[in-house]
């Protein structure tokens, strides 16, 4: 090979003494041929998921493609996502399944999109972002990161258990995250492990040591309250580990600008701003590998703007439908608003190139909802899309209907795409073992 296609070779000078590095930019001969893997190892750039939750659903009759299969043009209501139409899917006539239990308004479509299931009791499963994050996240710095547009800490994404992973509630908390003291470049000329990382390292692994003795002196019961114990410090060794190995080069890694003067809350204007920042942050940490998963709460119900006290939520039960129209008008701004926001946010992973690529075209994101039509809570007929071509393992520009089928089937084919070795997923009547074939490449 080349010596110059190697993203470690730098350009050193000696000035009046002073050893100097320069990093060298980007270049097509660090990629293969096809621009979709390292030339130095061969190793494929590696795919990326994200969630997208969008809650107060959308206005029947206004977003459902005309035509089903490829070649579909976008009904009015999603004509702010025109220009990704070639790299989207949409998915019509999906449902939500109660089982006899009762819907609770806009909790309920959230857990079986994000679970499977309604969950019973306060342990319950992990949501899909987190299955696959098992899987792709391993050797990332953060398995996951959320984010939340109105300026909470409110999340879709959570673990085994009763607790979610909180959302980060400004861009300035996310740059902080990321890109703070504890940031490594990956395409640095030099390496130097954090000592304090290595410190910890150091001491869990005089405690693993410490147990192998303790062990032998207890009871069955208590072993296994040590073992508990230990495998929450083992995951503490598994970050440490990541943390303490020089990351892989990313020939398009940069950091973004520290956003500042930032307002946070659910005044439109604000979650205007936020979504282009978030977005540039989340594109940049995807393209460092600081992360493969990501996430998205909106927080519709409390959108507003500004100089009112009127949310989008009750805006939904409370406006008239309009005579002329046929919908209430100021639902359906909410509605464009925020799609122009989520074309936003897809505009900014779309920035940072790869190669012939982007960002968003190794990356599928999802797009979901609670409810069909807000006005009356309908849990049937559900948007849902997905954008991004997940590095070529899913097909675009498909409008599939599946009239009456469980929801679950979008989660259970993303999971199977991302690697997640499962056959079906969900509980009772929204378990599926049927995948969406006509979006699988």
């Amino acid at each position: 090979m080349n010596k110059l296609a190697s993203r470690r070779r730098v350009l050193r000078s000696t000035t009046v003494g002073l050893a100097t590095a320069v990093g060298l930019p980007l270049l097509d001969c660090f990629l293969n041929t096809n621009g979709n893997a390292m030339a130095a190892t061969g190793a494929a750039l590696p795919v990326c998921f994200g969630t997208w939750w969008q809650g107060l659903g959308l206005n029947p009759g206004r977003w459902i493609p005309e035509k089903v299969g490829a070649g579909y043009t976008h009904n009015v209501e999603l004509k702010p996502l025109e220009k990704f139409t070639s790299r989207m899917n949409v998915i019509s006539g999906t449902k939500y399944f109660l089982d006899g239990r009762p819907l609770e308004t806009h909790t309920t479509g959230l857990q079986i999109a994000s679970m499977g299931r309604i969950p019973t009791g306060v342990n319950t499963g992990a949501s899909l972002d987190s299955e696959i994050a098992d899987v792709i996240g391993k050797t990332t710095r953060f398995r996951s990161i959320e984010l939340a547009l109105d300026g909470s800490r409110a999340s879709v994404s959570k673990r085994a258990g009763s607790a979610t992973n909180p959302s980060d509630p400004s861009p300035e908390a996310l740059y902080a995250r990321i890109f703070g003291p504890e940031f490594k470049d990956p395409n640095a000329a030099e390496f130097t492990p954090d000592v304090q990382a290595m410190a910890r390292r150091s001491v869990l692994s005089d405690v693993q040591d410490e147990r192998m003795s303790l062990a032998k002196e207890l009871g069955a019961s208590d072993k296994a309250r040590l073992d508990e114990y230990f495998t929450a410090l083992r995951q503490v060794e598994q970050q440490l580990d990541i943390e303490l190995r020089r990351p892989d080069p990313l020939p398009a890694c940069s950091t973004s600008a520290k956003p500042t003067d930032i307002k946070t809350g659910r005044e439109v204007a604000f979650v205007e701003q936020n979504i282009k920042m978030f977005g540039t942050l989340m594109a940049h940490a995807l393209a460092c590998g600081q992360t493969r998963v990501f996430n998205v709460m909106v927080g519709s119900l409390g959108l507003r703007k500004p100089g009112t006290t009127q949310s989008w939520h009750p805006l939904t039960h409370e406006e008239p439908i309009d005579d002329t129209l046929g919908y209430q008008k100021e639902v359906t701004w909410f509605i464009d608003f925020m799609n122009r926001g989520f074309a936003s946010f897809l505009t900014e992973l779309d920035s940072i190139k790869e190669g012939p690529g982007t960002v968003l075209d190794r990356a599928v994101v999802v797009w979901q909802t609670d409810h069909g039509y807000a006005r009356t809570h309908t849990i049937d007929a559900l948007p849902i899309f997905t954008v991004g071509g997940a590095a070529g393992r899913l097909k675009t520009g498909i409008h599939v209907s599946a009239a009456g089928d469980p929801a679950t089937r979008i989660g259970l084919t993303l999971q199977q795409v991302m690697g997640v070795q499962i056959r079906s997923w969900g509980g009772l009547s929204n378990e599926t073992s049927k995948t969406f074939t006509e979006i699988l490449a």
